[in-house]
């Protein structure tokens, strides 16, 4: 009970008041910052719109199911000479529940905000929580439906915000909000967060590297940074199978995944359907064992269209596709473009599509945003399509540097130096899924060690922890591993901020398989899951080979690239 009551902290602002007390648009109105807190920004107060919702049952994949009761406010601001309308929504708990706490939230892919869908997040701890619709015109609109302006003439004040303007904008109105609505005063500290993943993770980094007082915590999971290796890396599977000229019928990469993972399971010391050591899976086991195993899967009808029924034995062909794409981008001279993913996940980018016409396996024509990436950020063609039939690996290799230099200082989001943000007393929990099929964990391993240039590794440790999920997918659980999720990770940090209590490990919830409802500890990089003694005892252990295997030297770039 001690360590709830800490983790809600005490209410000390606090004043008599109830919900329907101040969800008004008068009170909201009157708690909006004055013109000035930001240069050149004018809110429109006639934009205020307020409403009370009470007992709404709420569960998520990175904070714990409650009942919460919260007053929305919106409203919206805009820059001087930009014509613009930027649109805020915030959550903020009932008077007697406050806690002292704002929380940033971010979004994912080309969108800026998770809708409302990460806003109970604070409620559940007591903060006010905000999101900002960036400036596109509404919520639900995302970058790529305001980029470009048209063929050949970019948006770049809707690059400047979705990469870092609008968030930082969003944290000083909040915070000020905040502060005026719970009638804060000067002397009051107010703890301020930031919780994302994937974009959304990007986006916490985005602040953390610009501004580094803005938030006391922030966690940030599987960042999409290095932007554009990231969004073209969506190719590199399609393009190899148009290299060796195999498209894989989906049963048999599924097959694949399978059988890596029972293979490799037990590795870490325990059987459980978690493959939580995919460096010691890429050091011990070869794929090559895998050809002829038989692969069977029924014909479905979805809206992504129709498969048959397959079946047959995994091929020479199948097991050559996935090594390659296991290594990962690679120039024609041998050189190494970009990392990719660990053994035992999912090749979702690899997922061929049936002709019904040929009645053949092809390549799928929608390469989860790397084509839109090409056209609409680096062409700047007001078209989300791309004829990518003639790429080379030369070609994604070249296209991933053109994106990088158009985009360094705005989406790419890897500056590695911190000292300022460290030196302001900010923590940070950085997570990312072992088995992640869509942003590969080793991009956020190499920012970690693009950062331990500067400082060890201990250093690092006291203020900025990395934490790889066993098993974990892209943001959550993953429905092929039966590993546990960190649900709770914005309590640790709360509680790593507020109380000093440093999470030397992770609290981690198992949500399926036989082990579901129990909890687990993650381990902080370097250090990597193990068990012994008949899979009863846990450890976090330091192992140099295993940690090598995580290393990658880009040397296709004549650029650091980190």
């Amino acid at each position: 009970m001690r360590r709830a009551a800490l983790l809600l902290g005490a209410v000390t602002t606090a004043f008599a008041a109830t919900l329907d007390d101040v969800c008004t648009a008068t009170y909201a109105k009157a708690a909006l910052p004055k013109n000035g807190i930001l240069s050149g920004v004018t809110f429109n107060t006639s934009s205020i719109s307020v409403s009370v919702t009470k007992n709404a049952s709420v569960t998520g994949t990175d904070f714990p199911s409650g009942v919460i009761d919260y007053c929305s406010v919106a409203f919206s601001y805009s820059h001087q000479g930009a014509g613009d309308t930027v649109q805020l929504e915030f959550w903020l708990p009932a008077p007697d529940k406050f806690a002292n706490r704002w929380l940033s939230t971010g979004g994912g892919a080309f969108a800026i905000n998770s809708g409302t869908n990460s806003l109970p997040g604070g409620i559940i701890y007591n903060a006010a929580a905000g999101i900002t619709d960036g400036g596109f015109g509404d919520f639900d609109n995302e970058l790529d439906d305001v980029f470009p302006l048209g063929n050949g003439t970019a948006n770049w004040p809707a690059v400047y915000m979705f990469g870092y303007q609008a968030h930082h904008e969003m944290s000083v109105i909040g915070k000020a909000f905040t502060r005026s609505f719970f009638n804060m005063t000067a002397v009051d500290k107010l703890y301020s967060y930031y919780q994302g993943c994937s974009e959304g993770g990007r986006e916490g980094w985005s602040q953390l590297q610009r501004f580094a007082d803005e938030w006391d915590g922030a966690v940030t999971g599987a960042p999409a940074i290095r932007f554009s290796q990231q969004q073209i890396n969506h190719m590199f599977p399609p393009v190899v199978e148009k290299t060796m000229g195999y498209y894989p019928p989906p049963c048999e990469l599924e097959q694949i995944m399978y059988e890596t993972i029972d293979a490799c399971d037990a590795l870490d010391g325990r059987t459980d359907g978690v493959v939580s050591r995919t460096d010691l899976c890429k050091l011990n086991f070869n794929l090559s064992s895998l050809i002829g195993i038989s692969y069977s899967c029924n014909a479905t009808s979805a809206l992504t269209g129709y498969e048959p029924a397959q079946n047959g034995t995994i091929t020479a062909e199948g097991v050559a596709l996935a090594e390659a794409i296991f290594k990962g981008l690679h120039d024609s001279n041998g050189l190494r473009a970009y990392l990719s993913f660990q053994y035992g996940t999912s090749l979702d980018d690899a997922t061929t599509v049936y002709d019904e016409t040929t009645n053949n396996w092809t390549a799928s024509t929608s390469v989860n945003g790397g084509t839109e990436w090409i056209s609409r950020f680096i062409e700047l063609q007001e078209t989300s399509n791309l004829d990518w039939s003639n790429f080379t690996y030369d070609t994604l290799r070249d296209y991933m540097y053109a994106g990088w230099q158009m985009y360094e200082d705005t989406l790419q989001t890897t500056w590695p130096d911190l000292s300022a943000t460290r030196d302001a007393g900010v923590k940070i929990i950085h997570y990312h899924g072992e088995s992640d099929p869509s942003i590969p964990p080793a991009s956020s391993v190499h920012y970690h060690e693009s950062l331990s240039f500067n400082e060890s590794t201990a250093r690092l440790n006291e203020w900025y922890r990395l934490f790889l999920v066993p098993g974990g997918a892209h943001c959550a659980v993953n429905a092929y591993q039966d590993g546990p999720w960190p649900q709770t990770t914005l309590g640790s940090l709360i509680e790593w901020v507020e109380q000093g209590v440093v999470p030397e490990r992770l609290n981690a919830t198992y949500t399926s398989g036989s082990d579901a409802g129990s909890e687990a500890q993650l381990c902080a990089w370097p250090l990597r899951p193990l068990w012994s003694d008949n899979a009863t005892k846990f450890d976090c252990v330091y192992d140099q080979v295993s940690i090598d295997t995580w290393h990658y030297r880009f040397d296709s770039y004549k650029e650091p690239l980190y």
